[in-house]
């Protein structure tokens, strides 16, 4: 068994072996997380963001790539403010029918 720090920062988090018995829902499509999990912070940490969330890798691309730091701070932790925004909506229709493991090419948004 591995040593834990008492002062561990993502000891409220599901550890590896926690994992393996329930797939963890994505926090913005909340289709069932496959092998690749990311943490990503939905309050960006260089704008005092601790908490962290599950979700896929095409999500959290898809986020960084139509939201701003800024904007993603005003957002917060409101799931529903992010799938207002007409393309994020559109992309959370469009990957629910995808594997979990499903990756592809997202573009990146014209500034």
């Amino acid at each position: 068994m591995a040593r834990r720090s008492k002062h561990d920062p993502y000891d409220h988090l599901p550890r590896e072996d926690d994992a393996a018995t329930a797939p963890v829902p994505c926090w913005l499509c909340a289709r069932p997380t496959g092998k690749t999990i990311v943490w990503h912070h939905p309050v960006p940490k260089s704008r005092g963001g601790r908490d962290v969330v599950p979700m896929h890798p095409i999500c959290q691309q898809t986020l960084t790539a139509n939201f701003t730091n800024s904007e993603l701070q005003r957002h917060g932790m409101n799931v529903a403010g992010l799938l207002d925004h007409p393309n994020v909506r559109k992309f959370v229709d469009w990957v629910a029918k995808k594997d979990p493991d499903f990756t592809a090419t997202i573009t990146r948004k014209q500034r």
